[in-house]
């Protein structure tokens, strides 16, 4: 891993459709080292052909398809090719879900996640806090792995939980909902606790602020009234959260010009 260096994550809500409607040309843009894909939809022919043009050019891809047809599926792309590359979270149930990869270059681990999305009432929901139950224990036991090994770890992705109200335009209707229920936001303030492990990077560069959010409905006009939510973080163990001098949420000029429903979130690190 350069020092300094880039890390940047989007939910691409489709790799197929994100590259037909713009994706590739910003891939060649970015000045990234790595980029966490979430959402991918795809498995891992789909995946290397949808990004054939950057794979071509020079970019490393690490990817966990997921079992269901056309749901979930993560990924790392990389400039330089990762020492070492992990799937899962260490739960049976979720073992081949598409739902968390990590690879590490140097002394650094780059993780991607895709938290379930939930609804309340559903088996859905359930399965989202069976998730975050498990994944709890394991970014725990990263923590842990990595202070002890001197290594430094950032995980990037669709959280699917909005923190506080700072990070939810219309949060006084959505207290009732999935994404922002108080246990969902007492278990995300549990990892960020004084004395815990991780920092959310972006929050911790723009303290007391709306947003900046990553993700805007299609519906109405939910992104030209930028009425989004902030569910797309980096979360890094205190070292490495130390390092970060700049973060960027790459909220499309226009409408028209997206490519999915989230933005790219891009930190540098020192």
């Amino acid at each position: 891993m350069p020092n300094p260096f880039v890390v940047s994550t989007v939910n691409v809500n489709g790799v197929r459709a994100a590259a037909r409607k713009g994706m590739l040309p910003w891939l060649e843009a970015t000045d990234a080292d790595v980029i966490c894909l979430q959402e991918t939809r795809a498995n891992d022919g789909e995946l290397t052909k949808a990004l054939a043009p950057a794979l071509d050019a020079g970019w490393h891809l690490a990817s966990a398809e997921p079992s269901a047809k056309g749901r979930n599926g993560v990924a790392v792309l990389s400039r330089t090719a990762p020492d070492a590359v992990r799937v899962g979270i260490g739960a049976k149930e979720f073992v081949e879900s598409g739902r968390y990869i990590e690879a590490d270059f140097g002394d650094v681990t780059v993780a991607s996640l895709y938290l379930p999305s939930g609804e309340v009432g559903t088996e859905r929901q359930d399965e989202k806090e069976r998730f975050m139950a498990a994944f709890a224990k394991y970014l725990a036991k990263i923590a842990k792995a990595a202070k002890a090994a001197d290594r430094d770890v950032v995980v990037c992705g669709d959280w699917n939980i909005a923190h506080t109200e700072n990070d939810l335009k219309a949060w006084k209707t959505n207290r009732k909902n999935s994404g922002f229920l108080p246990e969902e936001r007492e278990w995300v303030a549990a990892l960020l606790a004084e004395n815990a492990p991780w920092t959310d990077v972006v929050r911790a560069l723009h303290p007391d602020v709306e947003g900046p959010y990553s993700w805007w409905s299609y519906r109405g006009k939910a992104f030209d009234n930028d009425a989004g939510w902030r569910i797309d973080y980096q979360f890094a163990t205190p070292t490495l959260a130390e390092r970060a001098k700049e973060a960027v949420t790459e909220r499309a000029e226009a409408y028209d010009q997206r490519w999915s429903d989230h933005a790219p979130v891009t930190v540098r690190y020192r």
